[in-house]
């Protein structure tokens, strides 16, 4: 298992350095770079100035060498301006040169600045992601319960009228976008057309404080469209575990339909859906952004879509470091659950 552990790690490693180059050299497109400068300096810039404003902040370097920088693995650039202030990748504004650390990248927990908050991208993304954990804590208690219960059921009972209901609804909700169940729920439980005023259709409070108004319709909106499809994969597996020769068996040996379910089938037909859960993790991070946008919830992807909008490169580039760090994370604790959901798989 350790040998498992320690060659996936490298793998995740040598992954997350492939998409973190991918996305950086997106970013830094010679489009992009022209829209950050007019959007920092002027729009009305010529093209001379452009590359001026360019040349003075070390972006018009080659890329491997911006991207060995933003890692932290190669000394950060200085440039004397044609203004005549000193510039570097590791000298704060206005600060004097001398003291300024020669390696400030990822590695040495120097995220940028955010040209959008006006802030350390560290301080953005630190704020965002606890927004974001909290709406992702409570989607996950609400909807992986509920789908397990209505996979487990439906699989259970293979061909009965529940399991033609139960699927019903999953397909339902699975086909149903977020942002038209979103819509839905706030015009029928806080909209006062209806009259049902249950619930806050803004959830903007509940960065400051949550509570049961301003937190239950997209908590609702997110679990909603995951419940279908985790239920979905879990009656399937049911459904298949309960057909397998070890459970003719022991229905022949007399035991109980409840222990066969509970101490025979469950176990296996977890395997299956344990990855698709796994999967939400990444989904729910990069996923809310509808949400976020619709109920006015200022977490990970409403940053996210704020940076794209404003050519925020270094937010971007750090957005992107947590994302694939979330993806890579949860698929090794993927592999590992396997291994204790069925000791028969290997992992060698």
């Amino acid at each position: 298992m350790a040998f498992f552990i320690l060659r996936r790690l490298a793998v995740m490693i040598l992954t997350a350095l492939c998409l973190t180059a991918v996305v950086f050299a997106l970013t830094n497109l010679p489009p992009n770079l022209e829209k950050l400068a007019k959007s920092q300096g002027d729009m009305r810039m010529s093209d001379a100035d452009v590359v001026r404003w360019l040349d003075n902040r070390g972006y018009n370097r080659p890329t491997l060498e911006k991207y060995g920088e933003w890692l932290g693995v190669l000394p950060g650039y200085v440039i004397d301006g044609t203004d005549g202030q000193l510039r570097g990748k590791c000298i704060p504004p206005g600060a004097p040169a001398d003291g300024a650390p020669r390696f400030c990248g990822i590695l040495q927990g120097d995220w940028g600045y955010s040209s959008r908050f006006r802030q350390d991208v560290g301080s953005v993304l630190t704020t965002r992601l606890a927004l974001t954990g909290q709406l992702m804590l409570w989607v996950l208690i609400v909807m992986v319960p509920t789908a397990l219960v209505v996979g487990i059921m439906a699989g259970m009972r293979e061909g009965s009228k529940l399991d033609r209901g139960l699927s019903t609804f999953s397909i339902v909700t699975t086909s149903t976008p977020e942002y038209v169940s979103g819509v839905v729920f706030i015009a029928i439980f806080a909209s006062s057309a209806v009259g049902l005023k249950w619930f806050n259709g803004s959830s903007r409070s509940a960065m400051e404080q949550i509570t049961f108004e301003n937190f239950t319709l997209p908590v609702m909106t997110i679990a909603l469209y995951g419940v279908g499809y985790i239920a979905r994969m879990t009656r399937a597996s049911m459904a298949e575990v309960m057909t397998a020769q070890y459970i003719r068996t022991a229905r022949l040996k007399g035991v109980s339909f409840r222990q066969i379910v509970l101490r025979h089938a469950l176990r296996n037909a977890l395997i299956a859906p344990f990855t698709v859960i796994m999967l939400q993790f990444p989904w729910l991070l990069n996923g809310v952004v509808i949400v976020e946008t619709l109920f006015q919830y200022k977490g990970f992807g409403s940053a996210l879509v704020e940076a794209a909008g404003s050519n925020d490169i270094e937010l971007l580039l750090g957005a992107s470091v947590v994302s694939v760090f979330v993806v890579l994370i949860t698929q090794l604790i993927s592999d590992i659950g396997y291994v204790f959901l069925n000791p028969r798989i290997s992992v060698n």
